[in-house]
């Protein structure tokens, strides 16, 4: 120990102690000016009111602030949280650690990895930044910074948000997250995107201004959608401003002003409710100012019907029959077949306009096939030279081809899936 520089070098099993505090390092510098102690050569720190432990390479502490820097192989240990880091920056006082750099924060029930931030080890929370990665027993969150409470497992997140959920099968896409347990509540905004993923069948891609996944009282997976919501298979797509689906009976459900799109029809109504079987579109229940307009001839014609419910039956993605009740109305255009001597035309010989309280109609590739009903309905047949302008439409008609999902990922404005 120099007095006159207020210096001390000590080597060999060094000790050094406080209140709280042990230092334990195979030599160890102290410099009174400056109130700094360094170990150069390993060294362990240890908290003997919370068995707290920290070891490193190199470590430098200031005891009159309470603030201790490490650098080199950094490991942090308290009960069941650990740390690992090559640069750490700790202040007692507060229970604060400072990353500066690749670190590994995991307990019980949770690995982190990220590249800055502060983490509080005795609340076990903290802001983290830079390539984050959060690993859960039954999925994985990425993303490019998160505020955590370990406290129900919080997380805000933004920027780059991927979620992967193994029990769900779901991938979660957005720029900004909210989400919580015990009810396992994931909250997206900012392009999100929602993907049911199979491998087997068809895919269900799910978009809006705001997605929420939650489990029900039965711990089913529920997503709902709020704002310009999109979904897309390879069968249907569909776009409305309010939407939920339950994995469980594979039901999405539509409202404000839905519009469900397969192959070349369109539904509409007040509300409708999609029914998937293995991922395949099965079933379509339409209800309120219900329509289903069919294009044929590339757009010429349209066969359509109405009603205030429709009941839909699909296979392979194509309408196969459809159950119109309550007002029920359709004009279609059909097709009479003209064989000459060298081949078979096809041609549509008029527009033919039946009103009913309820019509079975049966169609293949959006042409209708036959018709029946319960009572005699009202009906008219116009020949394709006499044909009524005020009769080629349904009450309300509108077709939106524009408003269609062409792919998954620009229906999110350009949302890719990495």
């Amino acid at each position: 120990y120099s007095g006159t520089n207020k210096f001390a070098r000590l080597w060999g099993h060094v000790d050094v102690r406080d209140n709280a505090y042990k230092l334990t390092s195979d030599s160890v510098e102290y410099n009174a000016k400056t109130g700094r102690a360094i170990y150069r050569n390993k060294g362990k720190i240890q908290n003997s009111l919370n068995k707290e432990v920290i070891t490193s390479k190199v470590g430098y502490f200031y005891p009159s602030t309470g603030s201790y820097f490490f650098r080199g192989k950094v490991v942090y240990k308290k009960d069941d949280l650990l740390m690992t880091t090559d640069t750490l920056q700790f202040n007692h006082e507060t229970q604060t650690t400072y990353i500066h750099g690749p670190t590994l924060i995991k307990n019980d029930s949770i690995e982190i990895h990220c590249s800055n931030g502060y983490y509080r080890v005795d609340k076990q929370e903290g802001a983290l930044f830079h390539k984050v990665e959060i690993l859960q027993k039954e999925r994985t969150i990425r993303c490019d910074s998160v505020f955590y409470k370990e406290l129900n497992q919080q997380f805000t997140g933004n920027g780059n948000v991927r979620i992967d959920d193994f029990k769900a099968n779901l991938i979660l896409l957005g720029d900004r997250f909210y989400s919580q347990q015990p009810n396992n509540e994931t909250i997206l905004s900012g392009r999100a995107l929602a993907i049911e993923y199979s491998k087997i069948t068809d895919s269900l891609f799910i978009g809006a201004d705001t997605l929420k996944m939650c489990d029900d009282s039965l711990n089913n997976s529920i997503i709902f959608g709020r704002g310009n919501v999109r979904s897309y298979t390879k069968q249907a797509q569909t776009f409305s401003n309010a939407a939920y689906y339950s994995k469980e009976n594979g039901i999405l459900h539509l409202s404000n002003r839905p519009i469900v799109w397969a192959k070349n029809i369109e539904l509409k109504g007040d509300s409708i409710n999609l029914g998937f079987k293995d991922s395949l579109l099965d079933k379509a229940l339409v209800k309120g100012n219900a329509t289903a307009i069919m294009s044929v001839d590339t757009g010429a014609y349209f066969n359509q019907l109405s009603g205030n419910k429709i009941d839909a039956s699909f296979q392979q993605g194509e309408l196969k029959r459809a159950d119109v009740k309550g007002q029920a109305w359709t004009i279609f255009y059909p097709i009479e077949e003209r064989t000459t001597d060298t081949m078979i035309l096809r041609e549509r010989i008029g527009l033919n306009r039946l009103f009913a309280s309820e019509l079975h109609v049966y169609l293949d590739s959006g042409e209708v096939e036959r018709v029946t009903f319960f009572d005699k309905p009202d009906g008219i047949f116009f020949p394709i030279n006499q044909m009524d302008e005020k009769e080629k439409f349904i009450k309300g008609f509108s077709w939106n081809p524009m408003l269609r999902p062409k792919n998954p990922y620009t229906m999110q404005a350009q949302r890719k899936l990495k």
